[in-house]
C-alpha cells in the first residue's frame, strides 16, 4: 500500500476502518446489482415486452389506440411500475437494510417507503414529459430530431437546474436559511472577489435521513445557493465548515457547472445520433428501416437501452472528469482558507462520519467514483506547509 494510503487510515481506529471497508464491499455489492438489474430489465423490456405490451394497449382500449402520444405515456408508467416490483428488493435493502445495519440511516421503514415512492413518483413525472417530448420531436422534426432533441435537453437542463433547490429538493429535505451571523460572516469574507453572487446559505436538514455530512453549491442563476447539511453544521469547527465552503466556491470559480452543461450539449448530441443510426438501421425491426413520423410507442425500451449502454461506457470518463474538478476544488480550498490542518481534519471527519473508506480498490474509482479517495485529498493537504499560500489559482 502507498504511503499515502498508510497515513489516511490514521484518521480511523482499526475497528472504524474494518468497518469502512465492510460497508464500501457491501455498497459495491449493491451498486453492482443494480446496475445489472437495470441492464437486463431494460434488454428484457426492449426485445421481448415492448411489441406485445403495444399491442396489448391498443386491443384493450380504443382511446390508447387511437391516441399513441396517451398510449406512450402509459407504456412508460407501466414499464416503469415493473421495473419498480423487480428492483424494489434490492432497493430497500441497500437503501434501508444496510444503512441501518451501519448505523447511518434514521429513516423509519414508513418513512423509507414514503421517501421511495416519492421519488420514483416525481421519476415518472418527469421522465414521462421528457418521453413524451423526445418522441414528439421524433414525430415532428424526422431525420433532424437528434440534433433538436440535443438542444431540448440543454434546455431542460438548464431549467432543472435552476428549480432543483427550490421546488424539488424540498420535497424530500426540510430546508431554512442559515441563521449563524458568525459563520455567515466568514462565508462572506471567502466569497469576496470571487464574482460568487448566491441567493444565500441554507442549512439542509439532512439528519432527517441520514447521519451523513454534505454540502453542495446547487442552483443556477438567482436560484444559486450554498447548501450546507446539519450533520455537517453540527460536527464541524467554523475552521472546518470554511474550508468545505471554500471547496464550494472553487466549483464557482472554475466554472465547471458551465462546462458540464455544455459537455452535457456534446454528450446528448452524440448519444441522439447512434440512437437515430441504431433506430433507422433496421436491426430491431426485421420489415427495415422505421419511419420517423410513424415511429411507434413501443421503440421507446430501445431508445432508453442504447442510451444507457452508451452512458454507462462513458462513465469512467465523466468520473474522471468530476475527480479532476473536486481537486481543483480541494486545491482552491486550501489555497483560500490557508488552513491545511482544518482540510485535514474536515476531510477526516467526513471518513468517519460517512464511514468512507480511504483506500478503495483504484478500479472502482476508476469506473464508479465521482470524488478522489479520501486517501488522496488528505494527501494533497498534508503536502502543504502550514504557511504556504499555493499561487496562481484563479480567485486568489
Amino acid at each position: 500500500m502507498s504511503d499515502p494510503g498508510q497515513r489516511a487510515e490514521t484518521v480511523m481506529t482499526d475497528e472504524q476502518l474494518a468497518e469502512a471497508r465492510l460497508y464500501g464491499r457491501y455498497s459495491l455489492a449493491c451498486t453492482l446489482a443494480d446496475k445489472a438489474i437495470d441492464l437486463l430489465f431494460m434488454a428484457f423490456a426492449a426485445v421481448v415486452l415492448a411489441q406485445p405490451l403495444d399491442r396489448w394497449l391498443q386491443l384493450h382500449s380504443a382511446l390508447l389506440a387511437g391516441n399513441r402520444s396517451l398510449r406512450l405515456v402509459v407504456f412508460f408508467v407501466l414499464t416503469t411500475f415493473i421495473h419498480m416490483a423487480v428492483s424494489v428488493p434490492l432497493s430497500f435493502y441497500s437503501g434501508y437494510t444496510l444503512e441501518h445495519r451501519f448505523h447511518l440511516s434514521t429513516l423509519s421503514p414508513s418513512g423509507w417507503v414514503r421517501r421511495y415512492f416519492k421519488q420514483n413518483g416525481l421519476a415518472i413525472g418527469l421522465g414521462s414529459l421528457l418521453i413524451l417530448g423526445l418522441f414528439w420531436l421524433i414525430w415532428t422534426t424526422g431525420s433532424w430530431w437528434w440534433l433538436t432533441a440535443a438542444a431540448a435537453f440543454f434546455c431542460a437542463t438548464i431549467i432543472l437546474g435552476r428549480i432543483f433547490p427550490v421546488l424539488i429538493l424540498p420535497l424530500f429535505y426540510t430546508i431554512e436559511r442559515l441563521d449563524a451571523p458568525e459563520l455567515a460572516e466568514r462565508m462572506a469574507a471567502l466569497a469576496a472577489g470571487t464574482g460568487l453572487t448566491i441567493e444565500g446559505v441554507y442549512r439542509l436538514d439532512l439528519s432527517e435521513e441520514t447521519v451523513k455530512a454534505n454540502a453542495m453549491l446547487a442552483g443556477l442563476g438567482r436560484t444559486r445557493r450554498v447548501l450546507l447539511s446539519d450533520t455537517l453544521l453540527n460536527n464541524f469547527t467554523p475552521e472546518e465548515i470554511s474550508v468545505v465552503f471554500a471547496h464550494e466556491i472553487g466549483h464557482h470559480i472554475f466554472r465547471h457547472v458551465r462546462k458540464m452543461i455544455v459537455l452535457g450539449l456534446v454528450i446528448s448530441v452524440t448519444g441522439f445520433w447512434i440512437c437515430d443510426r441504431f433506430l433507422m438501421s433496421g436491426l430491431i425491426h426485421s420489415g427495415g428501416p422505421l419511419d420517423y413520423a410513424t415511429l411507434p410507442v413501443w421503440t421507446e425500451p430501445w431508445i432508453m437501452l442504447i442510451l444507457t449502454l452508451f452512458n454507462m461506457a462513458l462513465e469512467p470518463v465523466m468520473n474522471g472528469i468530476s475527480r479532476h474538478h473536486e481537486r481543483q476544488c480541494d486545491r482552491y480550498a486550501l489555497q483560500r482558507t490557508q488552513q491545511p490542518a482544518a482540510y485535514i481534519s474536515a476531510f477526516s471527519k467526513l471518513a468517519r462520519q460517512n464511514k468512507d473508506d480511504p483506500c478503495p480498490h483504484w478500479l472502482e474509482v476508476w469506473w464508479l467514483h465521482d470524488h478522489p479517495p479520501i486517501s488522496q485529498r488528505l494527501a494533497m493537504g498534508r503536502a502543504v506547509p502550514d504557511d504556504t499560500s499555493l499561487p496562481g489559482l484563479p480567485g486568489s
